[in-house]
């Protein structure tokens, strides 16, 4: 039967779109994911503003996903996650058409048929490849969840898939439409990430092949311009476009006295009319190439235009309004992500450097509808280093050691505390942590094989996060006998064995492209490094990260998945000078190389579906039904917060809570919101006025005693939060430059206390006024306050207990730990301290029936009930907090002699936590799960029920034994974090032992007691 190609291409191809998305459909999360997607399907359920640089064009696709599915706002996030699923299946079939063009190429002779065996062979290629891709680790976990990572390489697959149509018909009349859709598609992808901006390369390269002849000087010349124009759409388009607009604006309103908007509207008019007159000029002259290149800038504009988007919701105030873009000013300042802060790239400090000074680079402006201008409220400072700090290629530069990089560069490096680092270090630091750690480690997860799901933070630790191969003496010799890995890891589902077969198969397609087909190789490498080692030297990431970041090198891992279809051309053509193939060897030969993705998705099925899992709306919903009414929660990063505001914002839950960012708590606009009325709640009471903190005001204050303030005395904070924002001389200091700064004075501080309030509103419950104290002493850790701790504190002062303030987190920098209450699982601030001796665990400060309440009857479990549910790390931790919660609560009623009540919250928390998905032996960085596991252990001692912890002990025990057993067998080249792993699971077998011990004696008879502990 003769096939015809063109037509089984296209059925092919659609075919392969339709496996993949009915996978990533069928495995897709069941609700909201944890990270930013918390914060994308509430932006996109209500319009809302997501942080920068934004995504208005993924969040109207997700409105319209919501609306076209007619969701409810409990099925919202489900729906939502569709449009990452399809988007990636359709991935998938323009990697199969951009797989078979290649192939083509390479196999089809000029002037020659091709042979049916050989069209069954491209086909073969491009299934083989794109099904590869399709089950790839991390392309697969964005394709089932609400993230941009996962509809971003859509755009990127359609460019590529593009500028190779225009090449089959660039000769033709009208060829040069596919480059206007090119420009066109660069432009709409913006509004998603700007990760597709990096297939320009490729698409100019493919460009100069077709239309020129090339020698190496027009090579590298038109090199050159790729990486410019790149350039210029990245900084010229995206962010000078729109200071030029905000320019004209500050001079129409500021100067001319004209409305708001005035300047922009006459901006985008005059950058239309020019590109009109120049569009014009160049048809009348003939210019063809410059008629070409104005009509893809106006594409690429037309297709960005969807950050209006952001402009005019930002005006309407929407409860999620991250910078609160209201004006084209303040939205350079969004799209350059300021908020973030800089880095260098190829120039600049080690960390080691400090600032001689700082240089003004602008200033920062307010728009003011009182007066009708743009106010000056603050300058953007940039620090100015010593010449003799900065050199080229820093890699070692980030002096913030809030995350730990400092203390990571000395680590890697061998650097004492104080030591500069060289050159060499820089070089050698990119190699390997940057390059080697986080890029290319992450390429062969995908293609040779995954050891599990821990995060990997040293390069030298064996144990967490690495590749592997799946053969033994390989894997062995690399990280130490795998078989003596703790049975946790050894089973963890994300252990995947590829056996690197897509590896080599891609390996193999990139020399034979190589060596057939040169040019396109070339084009397919430049996609392969701008998407991966490209962004790896731009971003220059410290170390450590808060998450993996594989998800940012998809693009690169695309363009592997072409090599891996070409691979079946490589080896067809190996074969083939081994004996004379026919129909029938190409077709059995791939279907013998189909056999890769089959394992592939064979190995990864069972850690890619999330179609069991609720836990980030559960949790979010676990964490507003621990506050009481009307309540203000501070919260920290991404986890802490994004899934409350999805809860709060699509499925309506506790809108009566004011959520507060502390890391977002030190910008102006962030406390301006706090001050407006959202939801149900009612604004958060805030002492200074907007000029106290506008702009770059009190960024930041250091404490410092003049002489006449006792060390043993408290003062009152709302005096202290007085004093701090007095713009008198008399309450400053004055630097050597001459600037006023406000200084804190003292870091013992009280709160006072209302009696009768804190009684009469339900802050302390009646049984305990007893506890209550007139003042709430405390005294503050850091010698220096940021912006965010200020207003932290002056929420709390400004508030006088008139409503419930509660953290998500016990570990305060601000010194109020003792005097916590443990609600679920938020920590309430109390006017006393009442603590139960805990024993081995310390004190306990418990609300025990409003907690009881909430947990076993409030509290969600995120599929922790349903048998085979997957919990990946970042799940695992935040599943912990609600079993250490049940924990806490069990060992609290254990104290006061209610062991029947404690004994029914830890067996019902074992009926919702199902061991099998959630074991208590579990292997963790610091060995915080077994600590946990411990703890749970000893409630049940507590309780009286000595077989369950004696089953939990034992599972602890055997765990930390096979991690014992694991790191004696790494002999010298056990990392040293492995080695504080190993000393701390030493120490929780002796404190195991210790425990079984101490509760051997016959335990006393419970006590009968109601079930809520009354």
């Amino acid at each position: 039967m003769k096939i015809d190609f063109r037509k089984a291409n296209v059925i092919t191809g659609w075919i392969v779109c339709i496996i993949a998305c009915t996978v990533y459909l069928m495995t897709r999360e069941a609700t909201v994911s944890f990270w930013d997607c918390g914060e994308f399907v509430p932006s996109a359920f209500k319009l809302e503003i997501s942080h920068p640089p934004g995504a208005p064009l993924f969040i109207l696709l997700g409105r319209l996903f919501i609306i076209l599915q007619h969701s409810t706002p409990q099925n919202a996030a489900y729906h939502m996650n569709a449009l990452a699923s399809i988007s990636s299946g359709l991935t998938i079939m323009f990697l199969f058409w951009t797989i078979t063009h290649l192939a083509r190429r390479m196999v089809e002779k000029r002037g020659e048929a091709l042979t049916e065996g050989k069209k069954i062979l491209i086909l073969g290629a491009g299934v083989v490849g794109a099904l590869s891709f399709t089950f790839s680790d991390s392309f697969w976990f964005s394709a089932v969840e609400s993230i941009v990572f996962g509809v971003s390489p859509l755009f990127i697959a359609m460019a590529f898939w593009a500028i190779l149509k225009w090449e089959e018909v660039a000769d033709q009349p009208y060829a040069d439409r596919w480059i206007i859709l090119i420009a066109y598609i660069i432009g709409l992808s913006i509004g998603v990430h700007l990760l597709s901006i990096l297939s320009i390369p490729a698409v100019v390269m493919t460009y100069y092949y077709r239309k020129f002849k090339p020698n190496a000087k027009k090579t590298i010349l038109a090199f050159l311009i790729a990486c410019a124009l790149t350039g210029f759409v990245q900084i010229i388009l995206i962010q000078d476009t729109v200071k030029l607009i905000g320019w004209f604006d500050l001079l129409f309103v500021n100067g001319l006295g004209l409305p708001f908007n005035s300047g922009s509207i006459t901006c985008i008019v005059l950058i239309a009319a020019g590109i009109t007159a120049g569009l014009i000029y160049a048809y009348r002259r003939k210019k063809y190439y410059l008629h070409l290149a104005l009509l893809s800038l106006s594409f690429i504009l037309i297709g960005y235009s969807t950050y209006f988007v952001i402009l005019i919701r930002a005006n309407a105030y929407p409860p999620i309004d991250m910078q609160n873009v209201t004006n084209p000013i303040t939205l350079v300042s969004y799209l350059d992500r300021s908020q973030y802060g800089t880095w260098p790239i190829l120039y600049g400090p080690d960390f080691t450097a400090q600032p001689t000074g700082t240089k003004v680079i602008g200033n920062i402006y307010k728009k003011d509808t009182a007066t009708g201008r743009y106010e000056i409220v603050g300058q953007k400072l940039k620090a100015v280093y010593n010449s003799a700090d900065e050199h080229l290629f820093p890699r070692v530069w980030d002096n913030d050691n809030s995350q730990g990089h400092v203390s990571f560069y000395q680590h890697e490096l061998g650097l004492a505390k104080g030591e500069k680092p060289t050159f060499g270090d820089a070089v050698y630091f990119f190699f390997r942590d940057q390059l080697w750690w986080m890029y290319f480690r992450y390429l062969l997860w995908n293609y040779a094989g995954r050891q599990n799901d821990i995060q990997g933070i040293y390069p030298d630790n064996t144990r967490d996060g690495n590749w592997i191969t799946g053969i033994p003496f390989l894997d062995n010799w690399r990280l130490g006998d795998q078989s003596k890995m703790p049975e946790s890891l050894k089973h963890n589902k994300a252990h995947n064995k590829l056996y690197m077969l897509p590896l080599l198969l891609g390996i193999l397609g990139l020399i034979y492209q190589y060596k057939r087909s040169r040019h396109e190789f070339y084009v397919v490498f430049l996609l392969f490094f701008f998407t991966g080692i490209a962004i790896v030297i731009y971003l220059n990431q410290g170390l450590p990260q808060p998450r993996e970041r594989d998800y940012s090198y998809v693009g690169s891992f695309y363009a592997f998945a072409i090599w891996i279809g070409l691979g079946v051309i490589g080896l067809y053509d190996f074969i083939s000078k081994h004996a004379q193939p026919k129909a029938g060897y190409a077709a059995l030969l791939s279907v013998a190389c189909l056999g890769v993705p089959i394992l592939m998705a064979s190995q990864e099925w069972d850690d890619h579906d999330r179609s069991q899992k609720t836990l980030a709306r559960d949790i979010a919903k676990d964490y507003l039904n621990s506050c009481a009414h009307n309540a203000i929660l501070f919260t920290g990063g991404d986890n802490d917060t994004y899934p409350l505001w999805y809860a709060q914002e699509v499925e309506n839950v506790r809108p009566d809570i004011r959520i507060i960012i502390t890391t977002l708590l030190g910008t102006d606009w962030f406390i301006d919101d706090l001050r407006r009325k959202i939801n149900e709640s009612d604004p958060v009471p805030f002492s200074w006025s907007a000029d106290k903190y506008q702009g770059d005001k009190r960024d930041y204050v250091y404490y410092y005693n003049p002489g006449n303030i006792p060390e043993d005395k408290y003062f009152n904070i709302e005096d202290v939060m007085q004093f701090l924002g007095s713009d008198n001389h008399a309450d400053q200091l004055q630097m050597d430059n001459g600037q006023w700064i406000n200084y804190l004075p003292t870091k013992h501080l009280y709160i006072p206390v209302d009696k009768k309030t804190v009684i009469a509103n339900g802050t302390v419950p009646p049984e305990d006024t007893g506890y209550i104290v007139p003042e709430v002493k405390f005294t503050i850790n850091n010698n220096v306050l940021m912006k965010n701790d200020l207003a932290e504190l002056n929420i709390i002062a400004a508030n006088h207990w008139k409503r419930p303030i509660y953290f998500t987190s016990p570990y305060l920098s601000l010194g109020l730990n003792d005097y916590l209450e443990i609600d679920g699982l938020t920590y309430r601030l109390v006017p006393y301290q009442k603590t139960d001796s805990a024993g081995l665990f310390g004190n306990l400060n418990v609300n025990i029936p409003f907690m009881y309440d909430n947990l076993m009857h409030k509290f969600a479990f995120g599929g922790a009930q349903t048998p085979g549910t997957y919990f990946d790390e970042t799940n695992r931790r935040e599943l912990q907090l609600i079993r250490s919660a049940f924990t806490q609560l069990a060992i609290a009623l254990a104290i006061h002699h209610k062991k029947d009540s404690a004994l029914q919250v830890l067996r019902y928390m074992d009926k919702n936590i199902l061991p099998q998905n959630f074991p208590y032996g579990y292997t963790s960085p610091g060995n915080i799960h077994d600590l946990y596991s411990t703890q749970t252990a000893y409630a049940y001692y507590l309780a009286g029920d000595t077989t369950r912890a004696d089953q939990i002990v034992q599972d602890v025990m055997k765990d930390c034994e096979q991690q014992l057993n694991y790191y004696a067998s790494l002999g010298s080249r056990i990392s040293s974090d492995l080695q504080q792993d190993e000393q701390s699971a030493t120490y929780i077998i002796q404190q195991l032992q210790e425990m079984k011990h101490q509760f051997t004696a016959p335990p006393v008879p419970a006590t009968k007691d109601s079930a809520a502990g009354k």
